[in-house]
């Protein structure tokens, strides 16, 4: 940090000058940014602000009457202090120092006996410059220490452990919707730092750029790629470096932006060429049906009469980049949890009456085009496959096995290859908006077994409907937050009664009057018509992907 007037004043070159104080010794802390010695009254024009201003005082000593009009051009020009040598009889200058000093806040400072001001001026720059060039190592440290987590694509939870290191202090990352996503409590008591976290995140508003807001005085810096925020690094105490905690936030929140668009592919030479294969069969650009067979048939896919779409979906912490980030999981781990899949899909394949090309088609998805002999066969497969990564607490484990827990999406049955290639993002679909679903209790799944909620449900994390689900439901979300509870249930039971009141009167065993009442003030808060049909359909949709967010 850069030297205050009162860590000048400490200076031994100063103390031995006998400094004395005069006036208000609030200014004291002022931040000294260079010094400037001046025996011309006239000096505020040559300031920028935060200089300590040496004189003799001379000409103050030939006309005592304009010290006062000195000492205010300075305090109007931003200076940090005014240190006046004063030397011998010079009463009169005393005096008008002495008055002009207690109308201002600025402090002014008289020395006793003589010292050089060229040493003060050469040690205090001496200081200035240190802390210059402390802030440059400083950001060449942060800058080196990012640049190294970029090219690791370390995990969210490195990256804000590392940015609390840094700053000192707690550090957050929330997602839109203000769910935490990481923290790091850097000794803070996890408990007191996450307490009520949601509530005291609405009273914060969001900016648009690294700065504090809100009751709390929140330092924040936004993450995403340009427009495409999709969260907000968050430091909820107060710091005594707020420049340079902005500086690791604003780093920190870069590498989180590229470490979500980057992907680490660690895979074997067959991993690859099948990868490859399938995101050519997928993107085929000319590739006709014949060319497809006789390269998938180099990789081991034998020519069959039905070919179809699988993908197996992580549902474990490690192997969902999302839910990794919440706990601050290893993306290391999910890759090896999809090797792991990719070779117990091997296994399971061998005894099987079918043959198959499969790859990691993005993190935490493992695609799969099956070779049937038949299209009853499928459900056999299937379920055989289904009960190969099923996790079984009773089995012994088998070395190498698949220690996360998978969902299996199924597309539509082909007698085309390129057209079962083309399913594959159907069968993502279908295995992503299954894996949000509670109570699963299917082996695997299809289009028709997935429903409107499990749509919700996967779409809930994208900034978009985030965004809808705040716009829709804001009034009633900001009075919970305030303490206005019960609006939100409220919200739900009345749509979920497909917005009749007497039958929502009969089952929430409240008065007419009283039920009407809060309904108004329902929609006050809401801003819409209760009544309208699309007001209701929009909010029911939002209110769903808000129950849904936490799966």
């Amino acid at each position: 940090m850069l030297p205050t007037v009162r860590s000048v004043l400490e200076l031994p070159v100063l103390r031995e000058a006998e400094p004395r104080l005069l006036g208000s010794a609030d200014g004291l802390d002022n931040a000294v940014r260079w010094v400037h010695v001046s025996e011309v009254l006239d000096v505020s024009g040559l300031l920028s602000g935060g200089e300590l201003v040496l004189t003799t005082g001379l000409e103050l000593e030939k006309d005592p009457g304009r010290t006062a009009m000195f000492v205010r051009s300075l305090q109007d020009a931003g200076a940090a202090g005014l240190v006046v040598e004063v030397i011998g009889d010079r009463r009169n200058a005393l005096d008008a120092l002495e008055l002009a000093a207690a109308s201002t806040a600025m402090p002014v400072v008289v020395v006793r006996r003589r010292v050089r001001f060229v040493q003060i001026t050469e040690i205090v720059h001496r200081l200035i410059v240190a802390e210059q060039l402390e802030r440059v190592e400083r950001a060449r440290a942060v800058h080196e220490a990012f640049t190294v987590l970029s090219l690791e694509s370390a995990g969210t939870g490195q990256v804000v452990e590392q940015a609390a290191e840094m700053i000192g202090a707690p550090v957050v990352l929330e997602d839109l919707s203000h769910l935490v996503l990481a923290y790091a409590a850097h000794q803070v008591d996890t408990t007191v730092l996450l307490d009520n976290w949601e509530r005291r995140s609405r009273t914060t508003p969001s900016t648009a750029q690294t700065s504090r807001s809100g009751s709390g005085d929140w330092l924040q810096t936004p993450v995403g790629v340009q427009r495409q925020v999709w969260g907000r690094l968050v430091v909820p105490v107060v710091l005594n470096d707020d420049a340079g905690a902005a500086m690791v936030l604003e780093r920190a929140a870069q590498t989180l932006a590229i470490n979500r668009l980057a992907e680490r592919d660690r895979r074997d030479l067959n991993q690859q060429a099948q990868a490859g294969l399938l995101n050519d069969l997928r993107q085929p650009r000319g590739l006709g049906e014949g060319e497809a067979q006789a390269r998938a048939a180099a990789l081991g896919l034998r020519r069959s009469p039905f070919y179809l779409p699988v993908v197996f979906r992580g549902t474990s912490p490690s192997a969902v980049p999302d839910a990794s980030a919440a706990g601050g999981g290893d993306p290391l781990a999910g890759q090896q949890e999809e090797r792991l899949l990719l070779e117990q899909l091997a296994r399971a394949l061998k005894p099987l009456p079918c043959t198959a090309i499969s790859a990691v088609i993005r993190s935490g998805s493992v695609g799969m085009l099956l070779a049937l002999p038949s299209g009853p066969a499928g459900d056999k497969v299937l379920g055989a496959l289904a009960a190969a990564v099923a996790p079984d607490s009773e089995r012994e484990p088998v070395p190498g096995g698949v220690a996360g827990s998978w969902t299996i999406g199924v597309g539509r049955l082909q007698d085309s290859l390129l057209e079962a290639a083309a399913g594959i993002d159907e069968a993502a679909h279908v295995a992503e908006t299954a894996a949000t679903l509670s109570g699963q209790d299917r082996p695997f799944y299809r289009a028709t077994d997935i429903r409107l909620r499990g749509l919700l449900a996967l779409l809930r994390k994208d900034p978009r409907v985030q965004q809808f689900v705040e716009s829709e439901l804001q009034g009633v979300l900001d009075a919970e937050a305030r303490g206005e509870s019960g609006y939100l249930e409220l919200l739900g039971q009345f749509l979920e009664s497909g917005g009749n009141k007497s039958a929502l009167a009969r089952t929430s065993y409240l008065s007419r009057p009283t039920l009407y009442a809060r309904l108004s003030r329902l929609e006050e808060l809401l801003a819409v018509d209760l009544d309208d049909a699309e007001s209701r359909t929009s909010l029911h949709v939002a209110l769903l992907v808000h129950r849904l967010r936490a799966l």
